[in-house]
């Protein structure tokens, strides 16, 4: 008997063809569902500017009212009071002398201690993901990055180094925030030239990173207020991380604001 090719009866057909349709159907629903879900996800992803929990942005000036002489003086040569500096730190400061700094002026005025300088800060969004922190001591400009960690590989060492900046107590996993108080400014910062601690010539070295926490709040008489907690930690100077925190008072505009150069004042 010969064998014959079947061919499908057609009540089969019938059957088949809707079944068919319904696959199709269901796998275009699906893919637009996907695609759908996917448009609002990209859609919800805001800039930094748009997602601040805190707005950071304006005029403030420096209020010190702690360890004054330190801040508002020039140190002693030798004074290293609260400096956790080790021997090969204190004898590098011993040995300074103002001469040596021509040129470098700006060795005291780097991202490690720009927030211990007195002056008047100002505090704008250059982009929509980068937050510009300029001061009037020093003329200093410090970006914040956000979005990346990662820094771009012919970033060169500066006094301000290249700041990574998130907003504290964000989700980065599914397991995990980013560190810090709920809706804090958090900042990293490394590639940093080296400099020094104190205008007495206390030093920092290029292995220096810095964390900062960026806290802003109003007070009931509507006095509002920005402060600094920074953490210093350098390997080669440092017998331990170096901690201060610093404030200031928001102003109303740049009323005050006087830009100065770096300045390399005579030990006493």
């Amino acid at each position: 008997m010969k064998n014959e090719a079947r061919v499908p009866h057609k009540n089969a057909l019938r059957i088949c063809l809707p079944l068919l349709g319904l696959m199709v159907a269901f796998a275009a629903r699906d893919a637009r569902a996907q695609g759908g879900a996917a448009a609002p996800a990209a859609a919800a992803q805001k800039t930094a500017r748009a997602s601040a929990p805190k707005d950071f942005t304006g005029y403030w000036v420096s209020v010190v009212t702690e360890q004054w002489h330190l801040r508002m003086l020039m140190p002693p040569k030798g004074e290293f009071t609260l400096l956790p500096l080790n021997a090969d730190a204190r004898a590098a400061a011993n040995m300074w002398t103002p001469a040596q700094d021509a040129g470098n002026e700006c060795r005291a005025y780097g991202a490690p201690v720009i927030m211990r300088v007195p002056g008047r800060l100002h505090v704008h969004w250059a982009d929509d993901n980068t937050l510009q922190l300029d001061t009037d001591s020093g003329k200093q400009t410090r970006l914040f990055h956000f979005g990346t960690s990662a820094r771009p590989a012919d970033t060169q060492p500066t006094w301000q180094g290249y700041s990574v900046a998130a907003w504290a107590g964000t989700p980065i996993s599914r397991t995990a925030k980013v560190p810090g108080p709920e809706g804090d400014l958090r900042v990293l910062t490394t590639q940093l030239k080296a400099g020094y601690l104190r205008k007495n010539g206390a030093p920092y070295s290029e292995k220096t990173s810095l964390e900062e926490y960026f806290d802003t709040f109003t007070e009931p008489d509507n006095t509002s207020w920005l402060v600094v907690t920074s953490i210093v930690t350098d390997p080669q100077y440092l017998t331990d991380p170096y901690a201060y925190t610093v404030h200031f008072k928001k102003i109303p505009d740049g009323q005050g604001w006087d830009p100065t150069s770096c300045v390399v004042d005579d030990v006493r």
